[in-house]
């Protein structure tokens, strides 16, 4: 193969030229996306991360250089120079399409065997041959859009924190573990054999004690880890915009973050996003689209209709409400075609196995509508239901009846299912947010209150009295950002007061001895004067990921993993070396 020259620069990128370079001598590398033979005429497609240029060689071109083209095939690395000109047969598929390159130096520098699967955006791959090969599967533009684009998000990101007097400080990769509602990667220490390092799943105590140094705001565009099950918008490892302001309340930080999403994507992808952002509270949102990161593109909102059927016949609905939970409807509109008994059957499946016992419904098709509880109804009562739900001629009324927790994401879940089922859903960027989150959540498992966000969380005021003797009743300042129903950030305001730190803790069962264990060295600097303060993190990944209209995380992080969180090109995780464990005093156990 042949080597660059010391006169082999390249002077443009492939998908940068246009009608006004016309007459200029340029020198391009890349990789060959094809090349054809006319017979007597050769054109070489040429790609680089910016996208293609055609390269000509025709009975005017040099017969070694024409010889070396004839000889080139597909994603083949190569340097070309030559002069700029004009296309006979314009190509409007791509913006290169007027010109091409007459070729008059040309070198092959890099042959390449058959690749696994052509590179090209167009051409299915099963995803375990595509990662695996992920560094063929990273040079097909659309992949490396997005990945530019991820680029130009950290940018922006950068420089407009940077604009507001933000301070980027990295916190450590190996810290002490903390539980923060994930399982831990743990690192053994070589040193301190029996002790274990902690990948952060957030840097949420270093933030802190960094604002009790006096830096008041912070910026990391931070890698965290979690050990958890994946899914389309959850790896393993992410990297989260993570932020954290001192003398502030709750507003100046959700202002913050307005202005930086409205930078975002007005300068990424030119959309004017709307300010302020609109707010629910958490209960709102429940109660409305039973999820606390409601996608509000789309009405179908969740209707509570216990008041009807408390009496009713139907021991379903009334036995529900009896104990203390509650029968609620959703309506698609205009839906009756559509949703036959046979899919109304599937969708009750579907609703068994998020937790409901069943699932009523109404199907209004003919003169008289089709219900599954309308023997149980008394004279006058299915009229009421249809009438206070708006369920009309044409439209499916879908009612669960339980406790809360049951009934309102069961619907939610069966909301969501159906807009995307009856494309409804509009396009478009809908932001959210979701505010005063409960603090406890009850742990069926463990019978005992745990933090729904992190123990450090402020409490409203007007729920300190609560914390003894009501804790569902405690909400806090917290507030998620919501985007598509997609959950991008979450923070929250800080608890400063070392006493109600304590409080807090010991009402989430940590004992003393516990607390210093765990969060010793943070509780210790809140005696040494802590300014209020508050933070959120937005997921990078997650931004990418809906920005590039992307289905999956995988799309936009350039080595993703799999859903057994193993890499399928490096073949990790893999087996460690025997010295290696030794040395750590690690012996592994085999498997029953």
């Amino acid at each position: 193969m042949a080597r660059l020259e010391k006169t082999d620069k390249r002077t443009h990128y492939c998908g940068e030229l246009r009608l006004s370079d016309v007459g200029s001598h340029v020198c391009l590398m890349g990789w060959v996306q094809r090349a054809r033979d006319l017979g007597g005429i050769i054109f070489i497609d040429l790609r680089d991360r910016t996208g293609l240029v055609q390269l000509a060689f025709d009975d005017t071109t040099d017969r070694a250089v024409f010889d070396e083209a004839f000889r080139t095939r597909s994603e083949y690395v190569v340097v070309a120079k030559g002069d700029v000109r004009a296309r006979s047969a314009v190509n409007k598929q791509i913006p290169t399409g007027e010109i091409e390159i007459a070729v008059t130096e040309y070198k092959i520098l890099s042959a390449a065997e058959t690749t696994p699967f052509e590179i090209n955006d167009g051409v299915k791959v099963r995803d375990e041959i595509a990662l695996k090969y992920r560094y063929l599967d990273l040079r097909r533009p659309a992949l490396q859009r997005n990945i530019m684009m991820r680029h130009e998000i950290a940018r922006v990101t950068r420089e407009y924190y940077y604009e507001n007097g933000f301070i980027e400080i990295e916190t450590p990769m190996l810290m002490k573990a903390t539980p923060e509602g994930a399982r831990d990667y743990l690192v053994p220490s070589r040193i301190h054999h029996g002790s274990v390092y902690a990948l952060p799943q957030s840097p949420q105590i270093y933030k802190q004690l960094l604002m009790l140094s006096g830096f008041d705001r912070y910026i990391q565009l931070a890698r965290c880890f979690r050990d958890e099950d994946l899914r389309a918008d959850r790896q393993p490892e992410f990297t989260q915009i993570d932020l954290e302001m001192s003398f502030v309340d709750e507003n100046d930080i959700m202002e913050m973050n307005e202005g930086y999403v409205a930078r975002l994507f007005k300068e990424i992808l030119g959309v004017e996003i709307p300010l302020p952002l609109p707010r629910l509270t958490f209960a709102e949102a429940m109660n409305r689209y039973g999820s606390d990161k409601p996608d509000t593109r789309f009405g179908m909102e969740i209707q509570n209709i216990s008041d009807l059927v408390k009496d009713s016949g139907f021991s379903v609905f009334s036995g529900a409400v009896a104990n203390g939970g509650s029968v609620r409807a959703i309506v698609a509109k205009n839906a009756a075609s559509v949703l036959t008994r046979k899919e109304i059957d599937k969708l009750t499946e579907h609703a068994k196995g998020i937790g409901a016992k069943g699932l009523a419904y109404i199907r209004y098709v003919d003169a008289k509508p089709n219900c599954s509880f309308a023997k149980f109804m008394a004279e006058g009562e299915l009229e009421a239901i249809m009438a206070r739900i708006g369920c009309e001629k044409g439209d499916v009324a879908l009612i669960v009846a339980d406790k809360d927790k049951v009934t309102l994401p069961t619907l939610g879940a069966l909301r969501l299912k159906l807009g995307k089922q009856l494309d409804i859903i509009p396009e478009g960027y809908n932001f959210l947010w979701i505010t005063e989150f409960p603090f406890f959540e009850w742990d069926e498992e463990t019978q005992s209150w745990a933090a729904m966000h992190h123990p450090f969380t402020m409490p409203l005021d007007e729920c300190l009295e609560y914390i003894d003797t009501d804790p569902g009743s405690v909400r806090a300042k917290a507030y998620d950002l919501v985007l598509n129903g997609v959950e991008i950030s979450s923070g929250s305001i800080r608890i400063t007061d070392f006493e109600l730190q304590q409080k807090m803790f010991r009402r989430l069962g940590l004992e003393d001895e516990d607390i210093q264990k765990k969060f010793g060295f943070l509780v210790d600097a809140y005696r040494y004067g802590a300014p209020p303060h508050g933070g959120a993190a937005l997921g990078l990944d997650r931004l990418a990921m809906i920005m590039c209209g992307a289905d999956s995380l995988r799309d936009v992080v350039a080595f993703p993993k799999v859903q057994n969180a193993s890499e399928l090109m490096s073949g990790c995780p893999s087996p460690a070396d025997p010295k290696a464990l030794a040395d750590l005093a690690i012996a592994i156990v085999p498997e029953e």
